[in-house]
């Protein structure tokens, strides 16, 4: 008897009296349950706000990312106007490297043609023939150096070319504006112009 009271206990479930004589093997599984669901739940949201926190950094790093590209693009604009602007400068200033000389020259030119002018109206060819030899090789040289003559008489009076000394009335309609007389040539070295003409002008 004894034997079978014991098998009895071992194989029938344990009551909770207190509860009505529900299991507490079952009391103890549901808690057991509620435990292991609570960890689970508490590991979702911490890789929540893990993700939140790279979202928000992966924004902040494309901003700046942004902020720094458009910097750039701007420095290199920058510094290629620079770069353009510089070198347009220097290749004005070796081109016209030798303005102050030019014009230091041009006076003797002008002598040149003069002492030409006045040596065609006389007999002497060999003076003529030397000062001509000597004007035609300052002239070629000059001319291989950039500088060009500027056209004055009979063209319209160009205030970018031309300066007007003094004007007469003009006795046709059509003369009115346009050079009478040159006194002065002008020059342009390079298309810019060191000096400009002294012009007589219709008006």
């Amino acid at each position: 008897m004894e034997e079978e009271v014991k098998q009895a206990a071992e194989t029938e479930p344990l009551k909770d009296t207190e509860n009505g004589g529900e299991n507490v093997e079952t009391e103890v599984e549901k808690e057991m349950e509620s435990s292991s669901e609570k960890p689970e739940k508490g590991h979702k949201n911490r890789n929540q706000r893990k993700l939140d926190a790279l979202h928000q950094e992966n924004g902040k790093l494309a901003q700046e990312k942004a902020e720094i590209h458009e910097k750039y693009i701007r420095l290199y604009s920058e510094f290629d106007n620079y770069r353009r602007r510089t070198q347009k400068e220097k290749l004005a200033l070796i081109k016209n490297a030798s303005e102050q000389i030019i014009l230091g020259l041009l006076p003797v030119l002008d002598d040149m043609e003069r002492a030409l002018h006045y040596a065609s109206q006389t007999e002497e060819n060999a003076e003529k023939e030397g000062i001509s030899l000597i004007y035609n090789k300052l002239k070629t040289f000059l001319t291989q150096q950039g500088l060009e003559a500027i056209q004055a008489v009979g063209e319209p009076f160009n205030v970018d070319l031309h300066e007007a000394i003094t004007t007469v009335p003009a006795e046709r309609e059509e003369d009115k504006g346009r050079v009478l007389d040159e006194i002065q040539k002008g020059y342009k070295l390079n298309d810019k112009v060191i000096r400009f003409s002294k012009v007589v002008i219709y008006q």
